[in-house]
Order: C-alpha cells, then structure tokens, then sequence
C-alpha cells in the first residue's frame, strides 16, 4: 500500500528539520507554513522556545488576506526580514518544513534575504 501524501509531508518536514538541526545550532529557525489560501512565516528561538517575530497573509495591513501568491509570498518576506532586524536577529536558518523550494516558498526566502536577512 502506498504512503498518503500527509505520510509523506511529514516524514519530509522531520527529514528537513533534523537535518538542519544539526547544522545551524545556536541560530533562530525560520519556518515557513503554506496553506492553500495564505503562507506564514515565524522566526523561532528554539533554545528558549519563543517566537522572535512574525508574518502571515492573515494580517489585515499586508492587503493580501485570503490570498497565497507569489506576490504576497514576496511581501510576506520582506516584512519578517524588518521585524527580524526589529528584533535584532540578523542570521537564521531557514526550514521549509516539508514544502519543496520552489514558488511561493523561494519567492519568500529571497525576498528575506533581500531585505537583509541572513538565511
């Protein structure tokens, strides 16, 4: 019998996750969720287990509610990238989840980078 497509999704995420685990310790995570209607961002400080800054398509001042494009995942991403620095985080690692580098996902890693994030 064949694996779901969650099965597999969560199996990824892990893979991803674990791996970079082990590479980045020390920096904050920033993690990426992408629905089919809107993509968030958090940046995570996994050593004390808080949340440094956060984004989402869902926050009425962005103008994209209800909406999960390239373009929204563009603005998504600068404006974590100016909350980081806000919070005075300059270097992340960045963990897709179990989501492929691709699209919406890429627009938003680079659009944090080019906003000054190190990722």
């Amino acid at each position: 019998m064949a694996n779901s497509k969650r099965t597999l999704f969560l199996k990824r995420r892990l893979r991803v996750r674990n791996k970079l685990r082990k590479v980045n310790a020390g920096r904050p995570r920033l993690s990426v969720h992408r629905s089919n209607k809107n993509i968030s961002v958090q940046l995570i400080d996994d050593v004390r287990g808080v949340t440094v800054a956060a984004a989402s398509t869902l926050e009425k001042d962005l103008g994209f509610v209800g909406k999960n494009n390239i373009e929204a995942a563009t603005k998504v991403g600068a404006v974590i990238a100016e909350r980081a620095k806000a919070a005075g985080v300059t270097e992340a690692y960045f963990d897709r989840g179990g989501f492929l580098f691709h699209g919406k996902v890429k627009a938003l890693a680079d659009a944090a980078r080019e906003g000054g994030l190190k990722i």
